[in-house]
């Protein structure tokens, strides 16, 4: 698909500024004054040295069961690209729903909103920021940190975005079935015992061994899906996933 890019250098969210873009369109911002993740979470970015934007994609056609999947699609595309700056021994790792993650540590974010018959995919990718508030610095890391040199973020933004329409593209053609062994590849939490705050209910925590992300988007934990929530790694850590070299 081809992308049109907007930019401002200075924007309240560009999810919000999406909300008026078409299927295509990429809106940028140097700096977001309200930029939040999932469960309205507060997503830190330092001015010019990190990339924020959001992907509007066409999901007209889509269930919303099949719009569910979406963050896990961006996420891979995102994992890919990261891995390709990297290089393939980097540990580059998705992390259910909605987040990206290096040697285990978080330098990237995503939020999904539906918003008509589209859907906005906002990324927030830390770059080249080296310092982060003492409440996140210890499990935050960008492009720069592992590279150990600065990235242009021009570069960054296009191959990501590339990345983007290429998953995308996929998924369209054969939903997240096509792309779960790609995912698997780079999945946290899979084969680890986990556990998981559900917010798709009024239930208790669960807790278990992961059996992966299943077709449907959501969380295998013992013999229980989970469709919404936040998970946490539980018990002895395990290798984290490399990047794998190409989609299956």
């Amino acid at each position: 698909m081809e992308f049109r890019f907007h930019r401002k250098e200075t924007t309240a969210s560009t999810n919000a500024d999406a909300r008026e873009g078409r299927p295509g369109d990429v809106f940028v911002a140097d700096f977001q004054t309200a930029g939040r993740g999932r469960l309205d979470h507060e997503w830190h970015a330092a001015r010019g040295e990190n990339l924020t934007f959001s992907v509007v994609l066409d999901a007209a056609d889509a269930s919303p069961a099949e719009v569910a999947t979406l963050p896990l699609v961006v996420g891979l595309a995102v994992a890919r690209a990261v891995g390709t700056l990297l290089g393939s021994s980097s540990r580059v790792a998705v992390k259910w729903p909605n987040d990206v993650l290096v040697g285990g540590k978080k330098i990237c974010g995503i939020l999904c909103e539906r918003n008509g018959d589209a859907v906005i995919a906002g990324v927030g990718l830390n770059v080249n920021q080296t310092d982060f508030p003492a409440e996140i610095a210890a499990r935050a890391t960008s492009l720069r940190l592992v590279a150990g040199s600065p990235f242009d973020r021009d570069d960054v933004l296009n191959g990501v975005v590339a990345e983007i329409g290429d998953t995308y593209s996929r998924w369209l053609r054969g939903g997240f079935a096509a792309l779960r062994g790609a995912f698997a590849a780079v999945d946290l939490l899979k084969g680890r015992e986990v556990a998981v705050l559900a917010t798709d209910g009024d239930a208790a925590p669960i807790r278990g061994l992961c059996g992966g992300v299943q077709e449907d988007g959501s969380l295998l934990v013992g013999d229980v899906k989970v469709y919404a929530g936040e998970a946490h790694v539980a018990g002895a850590s395990a290798p984290l996933p490399y990047k794998g070299d190409a989609m299956t």
